[in-house]
């Protein structure tokens, strides 16, 4: 039996990989989480096969018990928005880099045997160089993006000065079921879903044109166990968690119109301070060392999510 633990674990992707833990048979899997950011009913139908922490990851002393026999960790715990670090540093830093430390520390002295990190790809920066590759300096542009990338050197350092298996994966722009899309912090692609199903125009902050590689979540979560499962030697490393690929927001929302048939036109809103231009992952390391292997294109998650919004917000097809 393996317990596997997963900080931010009633979030969107946490939420979402500990479904996917849980088809492992035999999987012990619980939950780190202060629903600060996470909800409790992403994870509500799961309670009676996880174990629930509710604590926050600023107290170390918790997280030490709670990671304590843990075969691996999940560490995914954030307050995960660039513009809401920007408006919010001190709350920013004290989760994404005190709390981090915290789970890294932790980690060492329970002897876990591996932690996967999941970092951002936002440490790139704006560098006009597509693909991003990980041997690009980082030059991040937000304290969120400074915090993840900090969460990186920690896990570096734990690996090579405590012995702490760690992999670091920057994530790219994920979407797919239970992303919110209430906040004003909300992933793009939680928002056109919304105005899709209640059939509105979306604000789209820019022109439309900037670009990201879109991932779908259930990608992401195949590769967090792919990466807890890697060789040692692949351990101490980032590798970037995206699909390869990348489509402008005007793209994604005109083919979310053509697959429900609609054509709602877009009002264009001012750039989000720290927003990047564009973002595409060059995915080489994470499939030579990881085993990556994206299943989902852009249309087929797309529909997965549509389906699951559809669903959760009670609209009619």
């Amino acid at each position: 039996m393996s317990r596997y633990i997963v900080t931010g674990g009633a979030g969107f992707i946490g939420s979402n990989l500990v479904r996917a833990l849980l088809d492992e048979p035999g999987a012990e899997v619980s939950v780190i989480d202060n629903y600060l950011t996470g909800k409790r009913e992403n994870i509500a139908e799961l309670r009676d096969r996880i174990r629930v922490f509710e604590i926050d990851i600023r107290d170390y002393d918790a997280v030490r018990a709670a990671v304590d026999g843990a075969d691996s960790v999940y560490h995914l715990a954030a307050i995960p928005s660039v513009p809401r670090s920007i408006v919010e540093p001190v709350p920013s830093h004290e989760v994404n880099i005190d709390g981090t430390f915290n789970v890294f520390r932790a980690c060492s002295a329970a002897k876990v045997k591996r932690v996967v990190y999941a970092a951002s790809s936002s440490a790139y920066g704006d560098t006009p160089v597509l693909p991003k590759t990980e041997s690009m300096k980082p030059n991040p542009k937000s304290p969120y993006a400074a915090q993840k990338l900090m969460g990186e050197y920690y896990a570096s350092v734990f690996h090579s000065c405590y012995g702490l298996e760690t992999v670091a994966l920057r994530f790219f722009n994920v979407y797919g079921p239970r992303q919110d899309p209430s906040s004003p912090y909300s992933g793009v692609i939680s928002v056109f879903m919304k105005c899709l199903l209640e059939r509105t125009s979306p604000t789209i902050h820019g022109d439309g044109t900037q670009s990201r590689d879109f991932t779908f979540v259930e990608d992401v979560a195949a590769l967090c166990r792919r990466a807890a499962a890697a060789p040692s030697s692949a351990c101490g490393r980032v590798y970037n968690a995206g699909n390869g690929n990348r489509y402008t927001l005007n793209e994604v929302w005109k083919t979310l119109n053509g697959i429900e048939g609609l054509d709602i036109p877009v009002n264009y809103g001012p750039s989000r301070a720290g927003d990047v231009r564009d973002s595409q992952a060059d995915t080489t390391d994470a499939r030579e060392f990881l085993g990556h292997a994206p299943r989902f294109s852009l249309e087929q998650g797309l529909e997965r999510t549509l389906a699951w919004y559809r669903t959760s917000l009670a609209v009619p097809a």
